[in-house]
């Protein structure tokens, strides 16, 4: 009798990398519902070397780009290392940007990323994940937090977020420790991307926490 999929022998990690990039192209998002995304990971110690490492970063970027989202974490290509990537050209209007706090972000890549909030102040949004296609829902996070790691050359990364950034950071690195957004947030809030569309499209979400039913932080 075969083993259970989830339990079955797997590949070297540097095969199943190679594999998922060999058709080139935007790589395939794991869905909620797949174990990746519950498991969390294993820090990056090279396992990859530098060649493969640079082709999965780009990778993750193309990918990233073309769903389109700000951030993607290797989990979300099925891929157990502690890796993601963040990007927000930030196409907002001037409203959007002072209630969010949403400012341009270039590409970066974060690895063994790890936060701690800076201050006790939170801000409470909609977000989405692009492993929960369709969905929304508002999420209480720290406005400033403290992130430290590497970046892809190795070199150390300490530096505070604040704001729409701060909200990525903490979003994606989340990934990396098997939490979704939906962890995190009021269940009152869930709207579908039809209902956002049509009611939530505010730069706050005050006027979905009134009409809903739930809190937001003070």
């Amino acid at each position: 009798m075969a083993l259970p999929a989830d339990q079955a022998p797997q590949a070297p990690l540097t095969e199943r990398v190679e594999a998922l990039l060999a058709p080139g192209g935007p790589l395939p998002i794991v869905a909620a519902g797949d174990p990746v995304l519950r498991r969390g990971t294993e820090r990056y110690e090279g396992q990859l070397g530098s060649g493969l490492l640079a082709r999965f970063v780009e990778a993750l970027r193309v990918t990233m780009q073309a769903a389109p989202g700000v951030g993607l974490a290797a989990p979300q290509v099925g891929v157990p290392l502690r890796i993601a990537v963040i990007e927000d050209p930030a196409p907002v209007t001037e409203e959007v940007r002072l209630a969010r706090g949403r400012v341009p972000q270039p590409f970066r890549v974060l690895v063994n990323p790890s936060y701690e909030p800076v201050g006790t102040a939170r801000a409470a949004f909609y977000e989405g994940c692009l492993s929960v296609p369709g969905w929304q829902a508002v999420v209480a996070r720290h406005s400033r937090v403290r992130l430290t790691g590497e970046d892809e050359h190795g070199r150390a990364v300490d530096e505070v977020f604040t704001g729409w950034p701060a909200r990525i950071v903490q979003h994606e690195t989340d990934h990396l420790d098997g939490t979704l957004y939906l962890d995190r947030a009021e269940p009152r809030s869930l709207a579908s991307n039809e209902a956002m569309a049509r009611r939530w499209t505010q730069p706050t979400p005050e006027a979905a926490a009134r009409e809903l039913g739930f809190e937001l932080p003070r």
